[in-house]
């Protein structure tokens, strides 16, 4: 039975973040295309807060209604949402490095859009970063590739999933009670 039950935990959170990294993906294409690159919002503001606060709630949910006999250990949780997190995460930074490669506009008017913000915003990015270190982002930004983009929506989509992670297992954890 123990055996079982740590195979579901890497097999229902696998599929939903294969799910939820699609339509993150999606998210990613339909932005751009619409004319709104994806790279330039806020995180504050990022579809995945909603896409993987959702799937997160779900996965943990179906698990520990449908397989783990209504008990969902905070342990078991975290495992879960990793998986799922970590799954997603991946299948949306490839897509984000395959359209990258295939649509050239993606990356180049991602670095012309943040160089126009950078120069816009002048001031406030000296502020916060330094003089020198303001003009070495900028200056390195034309370098960005393909794959920083990608490396940058994986990193993004850890960090945004962590707390998510945390507060979901907590919320949905839940333990038989003992006679």
């Amino acid at each position: 039975m123990m055996k079982f039950t740590k195979n579901l935990l890497f097999i229902i959170p696998f599929r939903f973040g294969l799910i939820g990294g699609l339509i993150g993906s999606l998210a990613i294409m339909v932005l751009f295309y619409l004319g709104r690159h994806p790279f330039l919002i806020p995180v504050i503001f990022d579809f995945r807060i909603v896409i993987y606060a959702m799937f997160i709630f779900i996965t943990l949910k179906v698990l520990r209604d449908n397989y783990l006999n209504g008990s969902l250990l905070f342990w078991q949780g975290m495992t879960g949402s990793y998986v799922f997190l970590v799954t997603a995460a991946l299948t949306g930074a490839l897509s984000t490095f395959c359209l990258a490669i295939a649509q050239n506009g993606f990356l180049t008017g991602y670095i012309g859009a943040k160089q126009q913000q950078m120069t816009d915003f002048k001031k406030e990015f000296i502020d916060e970063l330094g003089a020198a270190m303001y003009q070495q982002q900028l200056s390195k930004l034309a370098d960005t590739t393909a794959f920083d983009l990608a490396i940058d929506y994986f990193l993004k989509s850890l960090v945004i999933g962590l707390f998510l992670t945390i507060i979901i297992s907590v919320i949905l954890r839940k333990q038989k009670q003992t006679q």
